[in-house]
């Protein structure tokens, strides 16, 4: 793994804001916290933002078996009501005096050297670099999945293409980029991530740090439908109205693809949670949008018979994939 060419100290090094939003999950934060305290990267703020938890999480968690004498500053900030995950990393951002800013979620963590990994690659990728995103781990009940990013530069159409560039634990934004493309926007419920990352996309280059850096949890069965019946409903048309002005300056491919990429990811969502003819309707509905969108190809002729063949299907194609992995 590369790191930093110098042990990295607080009065040489730019400093690095993190932010980490939390609610209801003390069993998880502990782990969270622990994996920024231990950064290899020397100069960090931390800010912890408690989104209305029924109970203090300053009076939950044990702060004596977290060593944040490790970082620069802690903050812990509260809210008297649970008021969304977006407005938490936005108290976060506005407290924030970092010359880069780096999220993590509460049930998530991160590798020792991904602060450090992250400033490299701002400082070598120079000033056009607002954002760099690295590679995750994903543990669910399906299993295991990996993702390892190489998409950089503009990235405006790849996103628009529904490429994946990871959740706001996998990236780091240059502050000054925040300034000119603006918080994340508080009334999404979910797609957060990818909203936010239209509009950064914008203002400057994506640099990937293709390395596993980033670990996360998915959620049980009845949180992925609530899930999918939120996107279905109130994320996917307001997605639809922000973003489709844009999509429809890129020509009718991408404005096309934009559609099939959002409805590819609801069928997806509905596919977790054993919502089989929601997910059939998606995924041919995608299509309807754009024939000629290659990635929903191998999930069309799976998705007809529901779960009697769409997951039988699935398994095999991730036995495939293993085997492959194996043998590469």
């Amino acid at each position: 793994m590369t790191t930093l060419t110098e042990p990295p100290n607080r009065d040489t090094w730019p400093l690095v804001s993190v932010v980490v939003p939390t609610y209801g999950r003390d069993e998880y934060l502990e782990d969270a916290l622990r994996s920024v305290t231990e950064q290899t990267y020397d100069n960090i703020e931390l800010f912890v933002v408690d989104d209305g938890s029924s109970i203090p999480i300053t009076e939950t968690i044990d702060e004596e078996g977290i060593p944040f004498e490790n970082l620069e500053s802690v903050t812990f900030i509260r809210h008297n009501e649970n008021r969304g995950a977006n407005v938490a990393r936005n108290n976060g951002i506005r407290s924030a005096t970092g010359e880069f800013i780096a999220f993590l979620d509460d049930d998530d963590w991160w590798h020792e050297e991904k602060i450090a990994r992250g400033v490299n690659a701002f400082l070598t990728g120079g000033e056009n670099v607002g954002l760099v995103y690295n590679g995750k781990q994903t543990e669910g009940a399906d299993g295991t999945t990996k993702m390892i990013p190489s998409v950089e530069g503009d990235v405006v159409t790849d996103l628009l293409e529904g490429k994946e560039f990871g959740q706001f634990s996998s990236i780091m934004v240059r502050s000054s980029v925040i300034d000119e493309a603006g918080l994340p926007d508080e009334r999404f419920p979910s797609w957060q991530d990818r909203e936010w990352l239209f509009r950064i996309a914008q203002y400057c280059e994506f640099k990937p740090i293709p390395e596993i850096l980033t670990y996360r949890r998915v959620g049980h069965a009845d949180r992925i439908t609530r899930d999918f019946q939120t996107q279905r409903d109130v994320t996917y048309p307001m997605f639809v109205e922000k973003h489709e002005p844009l999509a429809a300056e890129y020509g009718w491919y991408y404005r096309r693809a934009f559609l099939a990429s959002l409805r590819l990811n609801l069928a997806r969502t509905a596919v977790r949670a054993d919502e089989y003819e929601e997910a059939r309707k998606y995924f041919w509905r995608g299509f309807a949008a754009n024939p000629l969108y290659r990635p929903l190809y191998p999930h069309l002729l799976p998705s007809l018979g529901g779960k009697w063949t769409y997951k039988p299907v699935t398994v095999v194609r991730k036995q495939i994939s293993k085997v492959a992995s194996l043998l590469g």
